[in-house]
């Protein structure tokens, strides 16, 4: 299903509930307030990554990743510069990629002491896995081979991560909500998942990533966005638990320490518009949500979210820095840069 109409659902079905409030429109006005709560706050740097659109423009920022040498990597889908290479500070690298009209998830993996790209593209129907620079080192097509897909405009991935053994796991988030694994070689070694409100299922699979917190062995983070839920399941695909976050339609698990950050595209309702940043701890409780309200927890049970003061429009990817500062990526949010969270 499409964001815009996960929009239109979401507000339609859950009219009369609380809906996001706001001090202002304008962002300057914020350029002084600390968001987030708890051990995570942060103070807002609007201008980071500000570009010339005329020489580097971008549509959705859809998703970054910080690379082994320490540059910030965006990626977007205007075919004029698919990838914008940042240093830290913001100033301008490097731009490339003009073959990405559906660019949308971003993974980055260290194989052999070299960095490589995953790039999953929902337009092209397919992931590209690419060095650094952009030279393409192998495609993962349609799945047609899994019996789950009689053409391939059903397939329609968006987001990959990858175990240390070089399997692939693929998230169709927008498609018909299987997940595939690989191994290194391409050659699919299962399929599970697929669109239901079951447990075991997904209602827009929009991200992925692999657990190792603590220690523990490897488990899957999976997100249910239309559903509020992040779920856990294992290697192998067999359903542990589902984590309630209502209020807040998260995007892809971002793993950071003990914590998990979450780019939250929609808050409260799912009015268009909206959004923050979810934060949770080793325990997988919401700790701090720069952008949404406080989160309150009652019997163990969270409260529902929402957007409290107008910082995000769309937040749909949060990278975390070696200085657990977060750069926020935003779609359907007027073409613009990314917005820098410091840590303080």
């Amino acid at each position: 299903m499409e964001r815009r109409t996960f929009i239109k659902n979401t507000a339609a079905a859950s009219a009369g509930l609380l809906t996001c409030s706001s001090v202002g429109a304008n962002l300057l006005a914020y350029k002084d307030a600390i968001i987030g709560h708890g051990s995570h706050q942060y103070k807002i740097d609007l201008n980071w990554g500000a570009l010339n659109p005329n020489y580097y423009p971008v549509n959705d920022c859809h998703e970054m990743v910080q690379d082994s040498k320490g540059r910030i990597l965006l990626l977007t889908n205007h075919t004029k510069n698919n990838i914008i290479v940042y240093d830290r500070s913001g100033k301008l690298l490097e731009t490339w990629g003009t073959d990405y009209p559906g660019a949308h998830g971003l993974t980055l993996n260290v194989e052999n002491g070299e960095d490589f790209l995953y790039i999953s593209d929902n337009t092209r129907h397919e992931v590209i896995k690419t060095t650094i620079d952009g030279r393409v080192v192998q495609v993962f097509t349609y799945p047609k081979e899994s019996g789950k897909y009689t053409s391939k405009d059903q397939y329609i991935p968006t987001e990959t991560t990858i175990a240390e053994n070089g399997d692939v796991y693929i998230a169709d988030g927008y498609g018909a909500q299987y997940i595939m694994r690989y191994n290194a070689k391409g050659e699919l070694l299962q399929t599970f998942g697929g669109k239901g409100d079951a447990d075991h299922l997904f209602n827009n699979a929009h991200g992925i990533c692999i657990d190792t917190r603590g220690g523990k062995s490897p488990e899957l983070l999976i997100t249910a966005r239309q559903q509020n839920k992040l779920k856990r399941f294992t290697m192998d695909g067999k359903f542990i638990e589902s984590i309630n976050l209502p209020g807040a339609f998260i995007c892809r698990p971002v793993i950071k320490g003990d914590n998990v950050y979450l780019a939250t595209i929609w808050s409260g309702d799912g009015s268009d518009g909206t959004g923050f940043i979810s934060i949770l701890d080793k325990d997988n409780k919401l700790i701090s949500a720069p952008g949404g309200c406080t989160p309150v927890y009652e019997n163990n049970v969270l409260k529902p979210m929402y957007q409290s003061i107008k910082i995000f429009t769309h937040p749909h990817d949060v990278c975390v820095d070696d200085d657990d500062n977060l750069y926020v990526a935003q779609w359907n949010s007027g073409k613009t840069y990314p917005i820098k969270l410091n840590r303080i």
